[in-house]
């Protein structure tokens, strides 16, 4: 089995999970060092949706991600017929002018997603919307029980930590653009909000 390093140590996001994902096409298996905890949760996210075992060492240097693929390793499937994945790029819904009734249509939505029997596979934030992921968000319950449903939901880390809202995080996980881009693109469908 062919083996390669990857040191992705003071790059920014994505380029930690997009040089690993390289290195996964060439090697069966791979060691990453990255410098931050996104970086480290954003590279195992990726092995375990490529159907590949992880193990995780914090050393003085880095964070030692070693990737193993498996002979029976399978990527998570998404894409399925009638796939939906929502985009939110905002903490508002609609384009008005009135942030008071945005807010208010947004969490109205969110809500109203929990009694719906058609959902979504995933729910993506991005932009400002991240920002209703957060602990001080007024939707963070309805979107626990929205993830207690099943329903994956993945937050942009360059925009949290654009808000400074890294370490606040309340609900859902942490993502990249790599991820999400491959989340979107394998989906029937995409309902951007």
């Amino acid at each position: 089995m062919s083996k390669e390093t990857v040191d992705a140590r003071t790059l920014a996001c994505p380029a930690p999970v997009m040089r690993a994902a390289e290195a996964m096409k060439r090697a069966g298996e791979v060691l990453v060092i990255v410098d931050n905890p996104a970086a480290r949760d954003n590279v195992s996210q990726l092995a375990k949706n490529e159907g590949w075992s992880s193990s995780i060492e914090t050393r003085d240097d880095g964070i030692y991600l070693t990737l193993k693929k498996s002979s029976q390793a399978q990527p998570a499937k998404k894409g399925e017929s009638g796939s939906v994945v929502v985009l939110i790029a905002s903490e508002f819904l609609g384009r008005g002018e009135n942030v008071q009734l945005g807010s208010l249509l947004m969490q109205s939505f969110l809500h109203t997603l929990n009694g719906l029997s058609v959902e979504p596979e995933t729910i993506i934030f991005i932009n400002s919307g991240v920002k209703l992921v957060a602990v001080s968000s007024p939707v963070i319950e309805d979107l626990k029980l929205i993830q207690a449903r099943g329903i994956e939901i993945l937050a942009c880390g360059t925009c949290l930590s654009h808000f400074n809202l890294l370490d606040k995080v309340a609900v859902g996980q942490v993502s990249n653009m790599m991820t999400i881009a491959d989340t979107l693109l394998r989906t029937e469908r995409v309902i951007s909000l």
